[in-house]
């Protein structure tokens, strides 16, 4: 499989030559996709709104996918074999990858999946996120769990953690971008 450090260090300037933040890059395997193929998932997003617009979604798998050309004819293969390449939005029900998610979060549900149990035995908690503190490379997450009430574990035992979809959530969301929504639906009905 291919190192996906050294391929965030090549997307992460693409993301933000064009003013989005990298969220995460994921590879989904064969046996995720249900297909021959393996995808390589680019979620960004507006600093400003928390989205990713279609012609940013467009812009930004142009501009890695030319980065990536760029860096294979002159003898680097980041992925030997073939691929998908996928560019989104996290989504309301976001995952939360980097700090400030943890912390711009919180007061809402989350669903997180622990490397290493707490609790006794447990590895996968939900409930309402409370925040997160501690110094850069020692963060402690805390999370009001719906079984065990206020756990605390450090963010590095985080194997994945993603909101759930509430009233709440999208209530606290902020409107999606619209523009260019009237010309849709005008060349629809034409």
């Amino acid at each position: 499989m291919a190192d996906i450090a050294r391929i965030t260090e090549v997307i992460e300037p693409e993301v933000k030559a064009l003013g989005l933040e990298l969220v995460r890059v994921r590879f989904f395997g064969k046996s995720e996709v249900g297909d021959d193929e393996i995808a390589l998932q680019v979620m960004a997003e507006r600093p400003e709104t928390g989205q990713l617009v279609l012609d940013d979604c467009v812009a930004l798998s142009h501009r890695i996918s030319d980065r990536m050309d760029a860096l294979e004819e002159a003898g680097e293969d980041l992925i030997e074999e073939a691929y998908r390449l996928e560019v989104s939005s996290p989504g309301i029900d976001r995952p939360l990858t980097r700090v400030k998610d943890y912390a711009n979060w919180a007061g809402h549900e989350a669903r997180i999946n622990l490397s290493a149990p707490v609790d006794g035995n447990r590895k996968a908690l939900q409930g309402d996120l409370l925040g997160i503190a501690g110094e850069p490379g020692a963060e402690v997450v805390t999370l009001e769990d719906r079984k065990s009430g206020k756990v605390e574990f450090p963010l590095a035992d985080v194997h994945s953690a993603r909101l759930v979809l509430t009233d709440r959530l999208i209530a606290a969301t902020r409107p999606l971008d619209t523009s260019g929504a009237d010309d849709i639906l005008e060349e629809q009905e034409d």
